[in-house]
């Protein structure tokens, strides 16, 4: 086993869009394991937007906070063996320690907030606790059938529908029964990808015109439900093509995360909130971590059919963990942006 650990520390903060000068690679001594805890190895961590808002506010000259898949390399606890399969959450490094307090217990329920024992199903790989099975798909699977409470037939429209969070919303309605199903992303060959291999019915660019009339457009009879990644003119568009009695899932502002200082104006249509009786509703996945074994017990049975596809866009080797985070900033990713970190990961 290697004797050191490698680490991507934020050093400074971001104005606007941040760029490979606000990170560094700090190598040190491989941690010694504490009593009750163990030493993991990761596998595969994720980059999310929402750590872009982190980066305001994080501590700096250490990693970002961040989900990750690992390896057991070596244990003090009785409740992991080396080996073990573990999701946690000291992403950004090549391995994590973790202390007695964060180690599951017999009987410990399923929390995306702590660390988990992983025993994956056959045929699905350990990258899909930080894709479908993990965060991003519980994100999707509580804002469709907590919040929107989708029902078979349904219209629904996603925005940042080619990202992580949005891909998997598109893939859990279809096989949750959605009527028609339209996505926005921001060019005009992930359009392709979510007319084509991602099964939307209508998709557009953003970038090509207003959203509403957009979305008017490719959904001239309205929609039922909005997913929300985005916040701005997206919000706005979906509510003036939501039909009467229409629901919004917001989970998301990308409009916004590079200059919280100077949000995009507020929708200019939300009164029709009141006149079309429509219910908008914000959700934070943290507080729904009690659906994690639900969403395991229903997506499950779809890996290993074939029938649900983990959409991940993988960045290969640690060394281009930054790449990949400002990557996924810009767009470049279709599906959940993970970095496979070590061998071991497949």
């Amino acid at each position: 086993m290697t004797r050191t650990a490698r680490y991507v520390h934020q050093t400074a903060r971001p104005q606007g869009r941040p760029s490979p000068a606000d990170f560094a690679f700090v190598e040190r001594a491989l941690p010694e394991v504490p009593a009750g805890g163990a030493l993991v190895e990761n596998l595969y961590f994720s980059v999310d937007p929402y750590m872009r808002e982190v980066m305001d506010v994080g501590e700096l000259h250490a990693p970002l906070e961040g989900r990750a898949v690992g390896r057991v390399v070596a244990s003090r606890s009785p409740h992991l063996a080396e080996g073990d399969l573990v999701a946690h959450r000291q992403g950004w490094r090549t391995h994590a320690v973790l202390t007695e307090a964060e180690v599951p217990g017999p009987g410990a329920l399923p929390d995306p907030g702590r660390v988990r024992r992983i025993r994956p199903a056959d045929g699905v790989p350990p990258s899909a606790y930080l894709s479908v099975l993990g965060g991003t798909g519980l994100t999707a699977y509580v804002g469709l059938t907590r919040v929107a409470r989708l029902q078979p037939g349904e219209d629904l429209y996603v925005s940042a529908a080619a990202g992580g969070v949005g891909t998997a919303v598109g893939r859990f309605a279809r096989l949750m029964g959605a009527g028609r199903l339209i996505g926005s992303a921001g060019s005009a060959e992930k359009v392709r990808e979510l007319t084509g291999r991602l099964g939307f019915d209508a998709a557009f660019s953003h970038r090509d015109g207003p959203v509403g009339e957009q979305l008017r457009a490719a959904a001239p009879d309205g929609i039922d439900v909005y997913f929300d990644n985005v916040g701005g003119d997206h919000l706005a568009g979906a509510i003036e093509v939501l039909r009467e009695g229409g629901r919004v899932a917001w989970c998301g502002a990308v409009a916004q995360y590079d200059d919280p200082a100077n949000p995009p104006a507020a929708p200019y249509n939300l009164y029709d909130v009141v006149g079309k009786s429509l219910r908008v509703e914000g959700f934070l996945v943290r507080n729904h971590r009690d659906a994690q074994a639900e969403l395991e017990e229903w997506a499950a049975p779809h890996l290993r059919s074939g029938a649900l596809v983990a959409e991940e866009a993988v960045t290969e080797g640690f060394d281009r963990s930054v790449e990949a985070f400002l990557g996924m900033l810009g767009g470049g990713n279709l599906g959940k942006a993970v970095v496979r970190v070590a061998e071991g990961g497949s």
